[in-house]
This record gives C-alpha cells, sequence and structure tokens, in this order.
C-alpha cells in the first residue's frame, strides 16, 4: 500500500516557522475562531555569514556526507572548546542529528542529545531532531523520553513523534499522542499531522476514527493538501472501504503521481483489478497534459501484480514494454514484479530469462523465480534454482524461500527432500517461524508421514489455530478421523476456539467415518456461530451428507447456499452420481450451465458416471459434445470418463475409437478400457488388451488385475483367472485384495466349483468381507447346494446382521430346494428387524429423458399399454418356443400367480416401454439394479427375434447384448 506519510520538511540547520495561533477544542473539534490561517514569527536566526562559521559547516558537512561521523563529533568538540565565540554550535548539532538519523547512527546520536541537555535543553528546534534521530533509528522510547524532557511544546515537535510513531507501526501511541495534541488549546494540527495520524487509523483498521480525522481536516481546511488526500486514500482502502477511498480521489482538488498510485493500490489489493487497470489506462490519458504525471516505478509496481493476478500476458508484455521505454525496467522491484507476471501466467521461459540478465539480484528475486517453478510443478528446477541460491554470497535463503521450495516437494510426494529441506530450516532456525513450522506440519502430512508432522508439531513453542488446524486436517485427510476428532478435544483444551478451517477438517473427519450424528452435531455448532453462509464450511458439510447417504440434507444446504461457486456444483453432481441418482445429477447439471458457469472436468466426469449407471446414450453423447467444444476431451479423467459411459451403454466400438487416440496411455486408461470388455464378457479382449499394455512399457496394478479378473469372470476363463491371482503377488508384487478374491470366489462359483471356492475364502490371508460371502451364497442359490449355503450364510449374517438383500439370498437358497417353512422363517426374521427386500428398478433413456420402472409398476400413464404390448409379444414368443420359467418365482403361490408376476418384472416393463416410444430398428438399451433372471433372459431373447430388435441389458453384473435370439453372454451370467 502507498502510504502518504510525511514527517515535517527537514529545517534549513536552524530555521523555521513556527504557527503561534491559540485554540481551545474538545475531542476532535476546533472552534471556528482556529480555522484562519496562522500567523507565524521568524525564530532567533544565527549569522551564517561568519568568517570563522562558513569554513566549519562546510569541513562539517564533508564529514557527515561521508559517513564520518565520528571526525564530525571530534571537530564539532574542538570547536566549542577551543573557540570562546564560536556563535554555529546550534546548526552544528542540527546538521550532525541529520546525520545519525540518515545514518541510523545510534551511538553518536546519544552523544549529541547528552549535548542538547547539557547546553541547550530549552531549544525545542534541536529537541525535535533529537527525536526525529531517535526515529530513524527505531527507538520510539528514546523519542518519547526527549519529547516528554521538553519544557515547550511546539507543532514540530509533536509531528516529529507521531511521524515517528507511524513509521515505526506503534499506530496506538500515535492516536493516543493525537488525542493529546487536541488537548491543548494552543496547537491546531496542520498538513503534516494529518497524514501520520492517519496511517494510524488504517494501521489499527479503526475506519471510525479515521472517518472522524477525516472530517476535522475538512474542518480545518487541509484536505486540499495532496498529501493529506493521499493518505486518506490510502487508508480507506487499507479497511476496506474502496468507495470511500474512491470518492476522496475524485474529490481532491489537485492530484499527484502518489494519488494515481494511491488509488490503483487500493483497487489492487481489495481485489477489484479490472478497475485498477482502467485507472491506470485513465492515468496514461493525463500524462501528456498534467506535468509530472509520468508513471514511475510504484506505478509499475503497482499493476503488473495485477496482470499476473489477471492471467493477462498480453496487458502485462504491453507493461513491459512501457516501463522499458520509461527506463524503470532494469530496476530491481520492476524487474521483481515482470518476472512474477510471467511465472503465474505461464510464461517461465520469459521469466527465467529476465531473472538471469539482472545483476544484483535480491532475495525477493530469487525467491519469486523459485515460487514460478514450484507453482509449475518443476520439481528439477525449483531444486536446481535453490543450489545456484546457496551459492550466492550475498543472498541468503529465508523463510520465503523455504516456503516456496515445499509445495515442489509435495507435487512428487518426495518425503526425503522434504526432510533434506526441514533439516536445511532447522539448522538455520527457520523453523521457529510459525508459518514455517505450520507448513511443515501440513506437507509432512500429505506426504502421509504423519509421526514427522506431530514432531514437528510437538516442537512448536507457541501453538496457534492455524498450527492445529494443519495437524487435525493432515489426520482427517490421510483416513486417521478419530485421532483428528481427539485433537479437536485437545486443541479445545488448551483453550483455542476453533477456526472456519477447523470445522472443516472436523467435518471431512466426520464424512470419513461415516459418522452422521457426530456431523449434525458439528453441524449444530455451525449454526450457532452463524458460519452456515460460509461458502467452505458449507461444502464441508455437503460433503459429508453425501458421504453418509443423506442427499436431502445435502440438497438443502446446497439451495440454502445463496452464491453457487463451481466447487458447489462439482460436490453436488458428483454427489448425486455417487449415491446412484443419476437423474438428479442429470437435473443439477442442466441447472449450472442455465446458471452460466462452465463446467470443469470434475463436473463432467461426474454426469458422465450417472450416464453410465443407467446406460444413457444419448445424453452421454451430449456430455462428450461439450466436452469437446469446452476442451475438456482430452483431460485424463474425462477421456477415462467417456471410455467407461460408452463401455457401460453397451458401445464398445466407441470406447476402443477414444482409447486408440489417446496418445500417452496411462495406467488409468488400460484400467478402464480393459474394464469395459471385461463387464461385456469380452475374455480374451480383455487379456490381449493387458499383454499389449505391458508391451507398450506400463506396469499393471491392482485396479488392472481387477478388470482381467472380471473379464476371465464373466467369460468363464477359470484357468485363466487362477493363473492371474497368482500372477499378481509372484510376478508382480502386488498383494491381492478382498475384491479380487471376490471376483475369483464367484468365477468358481458360478462354474459350479463350489468346494473349491470355499477352500479358497478359507485359505484367504485376510478376513473375507460380507462381499465374498455373498457371492459365494448366490452361487450356492444357484446350484442348489444347501449344505454349502446355510454354513456360508451363518458367516455373512454375523458380518451383516441388518441388510436386507443377505436375508433374501438365503431365502431364495430355501425356496429353491422347496423348503418354505425356512422361507418364512426367514422373511419372519426380516420384518421383525425391520428389513425389505430392495425392489427390482430399471431404467430406459428415450428422446434424451431417463425413464424409471419398478416391479409392478403402474406410475406412467402407458401402464396400460405397456401391459398389453407385453402380453402381444409373448404370444408371439411362445410360438417360438418360450415357457415361462416359474422357478424364478421364489414365493410359496400358484403357478398362475406366478406367471403374473414374471410378467411384471422391470426389466420387461422398459422394453415395452422402449417398443412403443420408438422407431422401428433402434436399439434398446436397459438399465437394472439387480441381476437378470432365467426368464427375463429366455424372454428376451426370443423378444430381440420377434422385433427384429438390438436390445442392450446391463443388469448389476454384467452386459447382455440381445441379437436374433441369442444373447453375448452365452447364457452364462
Amino acid at each position: 500500500m502507498v502510504m502518504a506519510s510525511v514527517a515535517p520538511p527537514p529545517l534549513s540547520f536552524y530555521h523555521r516557522h513556527k504557527p503561534s495561533t491559540h485554540l481551545q477544542r474538545t475531542s476532535l473539534t476546533v472552534p471556528k475562531s482556529s480555522l484562519s490561517s496562522p500567523t507565524t514569527h521568524t525564530s532567533q536566526i544565527h549569522n551564517l555569514s561568519h568568517t570563522k562559521t562558513q569554513p566549519f559547516l562546510q569541513r562539517l558537512q564533508h564529514f557527515c556526507d561521508s559517513g564520518k561521523l565520528n571526525e564530525a563529533l571530534n571537530l564539532l568538540h574542538s570547536h566549542s572548546q577551543n573557540d570562546a565565540f564560536f556563535p554555529s554550535s546550534e546548526q552544528a548539532i542540527a546538521l550532525l542529528l541529520q546525520a545519525c538519523a540518515q545514518r541510523k547512527d545510534i551511538e553518536t546520536g546519544r552523544k549529541l542529545h547528552a549535548m542538547v541537555s547539557a547546553k541547550h535543553a530549552n531549544d525545542v528546534v534541536l529537541i525535535t531532531r533529537v527525536v526525529t534521530m531517535y526515529s530513524a533509528c527505531g527507538s520510539l522510547v528514546d523519542s518519547r523520553g526527549a519529547f516528554d524532557a521538553a519544557r515547550d511544546k511546539d507543532l514540530f515537535l509533536y509531528n516529529a513523534l507521531l511521524s515517528g510513531y507511524a513509521r515505526n507501526a506503534l499506530f496506538r501511541d500515535a492516536i493516543s499522542l493525537f488525542h493529546e495534541l487536541l488537548s491543548l488549546a494552543e496547537l491546531v494540527p496542520d498538513k503534516f499531522t494529518f497524514p501520520c495520524v492517519v496511517k494510524a487509523c488504517a494501521g489499527v483498521a479503526d475506519v471510525e476514527l479515521g472517518e472522524a480525522v477525516h472530517a476535522l481536516a475538512l474542518k480545518v481546511g487541509v484536505f486540499s493538501d495532496a498529501f493529506v488526500g493521499n493518505a486518506l486514500v490510502a487508508m480507506y482502502g487499507k479497511c476496506g472501504f474502496v468507495e470511500s477511498a474512491v470518492k476522496v480521489f475524485e474529490t481532491m482538488p489537485k492530484r499527484n503521481l502518489v494519488t494515481w498510485n494511491s488509488i490503483m493500490c487500493v483497487y489492487s489489493e481489495n481485489g477489484v483489478l479490472g478497475e485498477c487497470c482502467g485507472v491506470f489506462k485513465r492515468m496514461l490519458m493525463l500524462v501528456s497534459k498534467e506535468e509530472g504525471l509520468v508513471p514511475d516505478v510504484a506505478t509499475m509496481v503497482t499493476v503488473i501484480p495485477v496482470c499476473a493476478a489477471l492471467g493477462d500476458v498480453r496487458m502485462g508484455m504491453v507493461l513491459h514494454g512501457f516501463a522499458f521505454k520509461l527506463g524503470v525496467s532494469e530496476e530491481l522491484t520492476v524487474n521483481n514484479s515482470l518476472v512474477d507476471m510471467y511465472s503465474k501466467c505461464g510464461y517461465l521461459d520469459k521469466a527465467r530469462v529476465l531473472f538471469d540478465m539482472k545483476d544484483g539480484k535480491n532475495v525477493v528475486s530469487w525467491n519469486t523465480m523459485i515460487g514460478g517453478y514450484s507453482k509449475e510443478g518443476d520439481f528439477r528446477g525449483v531444486f536446481e534454482l535453490l543450489r545456484e541460491m546457496q551459492r550466492e554470497e550475498k543472498v541468503k535463503v529465508n523463510e520465503v524461500t523455504v516456503l516456496n521450495v515445499l509445495p515442489a516437494c509435495l507435487e512428487e510426494l518426495r518425503l526425503l527432500s522434504l526432510k533434506e529441506i526441514h533439516g536445511y530450516a532447522f539448522r538455520h532456525r527457520f523453523q521457529s517461524d510459525e508459518l514455517v513450522a505450520n507448513a511443515f506440519v501440513s506437507a509432512y502430512a500429505k506426504c502421509s508421514s504423519l509421526d514427522c508432522a506431530e514432531r514437528v508439531f510437538c516442537g512448536m513453542k507457541g501453538k496457534t489455530v492455524s498450527s492445529w488446524n494443519a495437524l487435525i486436517g493432515g489426520h482427517a485427510q490421510n483416513g486417521f478421523a478419530k485421532k483428528a476428532l481427539d485433537l479437536y478435544l485437545l486443541m479445545r483444551d488448551s483453550g483455542l476456539d476453533p477456526d472456519r478451517f477447523t470445522i472443516g477438517s472436523l467435518i471431512l473427519a466426520c464424512a470419513r467415518l461415516k459418522l452422521l450424528r457426530c456431523g449434525k452435531e458439528v453441524h449444530g455448532f455451525v449454526l450457532r456461530n452463524g458460519l452456515e453462509l460460509d461458502e467452505f464450511i458449507g461444502i464441508s458439510l455437503m460433503s459429508l451428507y453425501i458421504q453418509c447417504r443423506s442427499m436431502l440434507l445435502g440438497k438443502l444446504i446446497f439451495y440454502k447456499m445463496e452464491e453457487k461457486s463451481l466447487v458447489c456444483w462439482n460436490v453436488m453432481i458428483t454427489g448425486f452420481s455417487q449415491n446412484e441418482l443419476p437423474c438428479e445429477a442429470f437435473d443439477t447439471f442442466r441447472q449450472m450451465l442455465s446458471s452460466g458457469i462452465k463446467p470443469q472436468e470434475i463436473a463432467v466426469t461426474g454426469v458422465l458416471g450417472a450416464c453410465s449407471q443407467v446406460s444413457a446414450l444419448r445424453l452421454g453423447k451430449e456430455v462428450h459434445a461439450f466436452a469437446l467444444k469446452a476442451h475438456l476431451s482430452e483431460d485424463t479423467f474425462v477421456t477415462c470418463a467417456l471410455i467407461d459411459m460408452y463401455a457401460k451403454c453397451g458401445c464398445m466400438e466407441q470406447s476402443q475409437n477414444i482409447f486408440d487416440r489417446v496418445n500417452e496411455k496411462d495406467e488409468a486408461v488400460w484400467n478402464v478400457i480393459i474394464a469395459g470388455y471385461g463387464i461385456h464378457g469380452h475374455g480374451v479382449k480383455a487379456i490381449e488388451l493387458f499383454e499389449l499394455m505391458q508391451n507398450e512399457g506400463c506396469r499393471p496394478d491392482s485396479f488392472t488385475f481387477l478388470g482381467v479378473l472380471i473379464a476371465c469372470n464373466h467369460a468363464g476363463l477359470v484357468t485363466e483367472g487362477l493363473e492371474y491371482l497368482g500372477q499378481m503377488q509372484n510376478l508382480y508384487g502386488i498383494k491381492p485384495k478382498l475384491e479380487h478374491y471376490a471376483c475369483v470366489v464367484d468365477m468358481l462359483g458360478r462354474s459350479g466349483q463350489l468346494n473349491e471356492a470355499l477352500r479358497l475364502v478359507n485359505e484367504m490371508p485376510d478376513e473375507p468381507d460380507s462381499g465374498i460371502w455373498s457371492s459365494l451364497l448366490s452361487s450356492c442359490r444357484n446350484y442348489g447346494d444347501l449344505k454349502i449355503g446355510e454354513e456360508v450364510s451363518k458367516k455373512l449374517l454375523e458380518l451383516e446382521p441388518n441388510k436386507a438383500e443377505n436375508y433374501v439370498l438365503l431365502s431364495n437358497l430355501y425356496a429353491g430346494s422347496g423348503k418354505w417353512d425356512e422361507v418364512r422363517k426367514v422373511r419372519q426374521r426380516m420384518k421383525e428387524i425391520g428389513l425389505h427386500k430392495d425392489a427390482g428398478c430399471s431404467w430406459i433413456e428415450i428422446g434424451g429423458k431417463v425413464y424409471r420402472f419398478l416391479v409392478s409398476d403402474g406410475s406412467l400413464l402407458e401402464s396400460k399399454k405397456i401391459q398389453q404390448t407385453w402380453t402381444k409379444l409373448e404370444k408371439k414368443i411362445s410360438k417360438i418356443g418360450y415357457k415361462p420359467d416359474t422357478s424364478c418365482v421364489l414365493h410359496e403361490l400358484e403357478e398362475q400367480e406366478k406367471i403374473k408376476l414374471l410378467k411384471s418384472h422391470s426389466e420387461k416393463l422398459a422394453i415395452s416401454f422402449g417398443l412403443l416410444n420408438t422407431a422401428k430398428g433402434t436399439t434398446l438399451r436397459v438399465c437394472k439394479n439387480l441381476r437378470i433372471c432365467v426368464d427375463c433372459h429366455n424372454a428376451i431373447k426370443l423378444v430381440s427375434k420377434v422385433t427384429e430388435r438390438d436390445i442392450i441389458v446391463r443388469d448389476n453384473k454384467r452386459f447382455h447384448n440381445f441379437k436374433n435370439g441369442l444373447c453375448t453372454c452365452g447364457d452364462y451370467w
């Protein structure tokens, strides 16, 4: 911030004018009688033409200019002692005091102060010089002591001490002294007083006092002075009152270069960047009209960073040329600003050229260039420049250097480099700096080295809220949610109150542990403390409820937020997708587009995931077109989401096309295409891609193997699947996870090898989870193995006693074996617990809209037509061999009732609706939440033949592509 804080003008040796107006006033008011121009009288003036004085003062001036203050002091002593008629000791002392102030030589100044106290105790002019000298040397205690010792205090003396307080950031002392000045009737603040006081008001951010001082300046009649106006502009800007600053600027009768620089600084520091550039252009239009209004170094270092913040490199280049034309581009501060601007705009090469060309670089120059490399994630560039900096003799690494280097370590997650930087910081005692210590806590946490983070934290002397936040946030982000909550309690015990970042970390911890009740308690704290409108807190709460599958509460917070940022929309869209609410995700994406916010990669990935869930191909294509138009399709996450979406919509050819267009394929891209072929049952193709992936130098990971195992499972490649499970650890050093074992157990079970599947489960190195037991129980039901099934069900219900699906599997096992008494017992148990079977649900997309169908759904207006359509279809397929398979109805009902239930299966309703509302030959794509039953599978095969339609059904396990009476699964699912 450019702050016009002006001390009284330097005395020409011993000459000055002294105001003599006598005033009576209280607070910040003065009587009207005091507002006239003060009268002046001339102080005693010594005869400078004395023949002995002139050569002496010239010699004294020479010593002062050369910095030889001891020689000057000795010369003064010599003349004082040897010449009894030496008349100019006051001028000489004043000259020496001024030199001490400029050189910050407090020791020589103290000796001069002693001379003044001994021989000139009543000379207020010299005492003013003493006060100014001490202020310049940073010793305001001595300044105040000299001030208090003065018997007669005039306005110059008050202004000198006020200026000292303001320059040394002792703002409250300055305000107190100003009030003391106002209590004196004989003195009136002048144009030199007000800039100091206004700066003090800015320093304590007391805009009300600043406004009172502003009013007094108007009343006294000094507002027309440019220095007073400049100080007011700066004060209002510092306090965040941009409109008031602009009003002062516009009403100033006289503006100088400092005025224009000040208002640009106000706009810049308050984030009104466009207006800052506008003022600069307006100023340039006046350059030829107003003398002295030529941009200077201060102008350049104000406007160039604005270009950096806006990312406007074109404007930055114009300013670079302008600075060169003005002859200020070689100034170090301007050069540093240009380096920073080019770095932040992504032009590191240009920044480096400017940096290398500049001689006499300071620590800011090095920090700026290192920061540029760090922001670009150029780990090598950062450390090469750091080593070069350390070889410089005149430049020393400081705290800012360390803070700039740390992000580079995090970009590469290089724990070793982080420890090296930490060691360097420790040796140079930078770790005592709070910002540096907090940064190391956060850095170690992001590298998952929480032990190191805690050691740094425990070594801190004064732990602030920011320090606790770094440690709490680190544990929450690394999944140690319980420890994060414990640390919060310790923080409260230490007497510190949480801030918005603490609350955000707590909410994250609750979300990780899915502690909905605890999260609601934190939400209550937020409401009681008025933090609910804070965007960061709001987004954190939305994430909590999304993780805890309480989307209604998440929606309420989302719609309550007045201004929704890009992050808000991203969280909501991905939340709906993660919670399997695809229609809501589509609606939210459309709302985002209509609100004027441009979706980025995260939102596009989220909505593509929603398209995948319900095989919404047309919507997926629309999102794909948007991604292409917005230049987002090259992003790896978007690419993977597109491959996955087309695969899950049954369009493997399109998935393959997108995959083939990717130039540099990483593990994620290979994994998603292998998984796509896997869910389609194309096991051989998936294995071919797996081999090709390795031939192209890309190492498979655990996700790759999961995709390959799924492919083997759906293609019935049991031998190959078992071989890949063995290769994971033996050949690739990848420990199989539970999901890998679950896939192999399902593969063995579906092939009828139930004993081998059970043996694998019992021999697993880790305890099997519910997914593994559930898969095995489903296979027992398919093959009617009651013995193994009952053994498996006991294990399953021990792990998940309150999950309806587990009881349904057991009930189906008993029903398939005709044990209806056991079926009734299982259903009674479900009723007692309060569990309900998940209803079968199917989706079909027609005309860009997704329609949902439940078992026996009669909610649509066309439900009667749908039922009639299926009845007609059933008659046609009965003629070519269809017979209802009532073994799929696991209820103790009459045969006709079972047949009636089969007709109401959701996928049959969706297909009938699709046939009614699409043109002949259109492929139908249906998505179902449960595994397709044998009866529906047989019926849809024949429907595809009689209607001459391709019908693609994706159940919760795999794809079934029905065509001309056949299915791509080969009746193996």
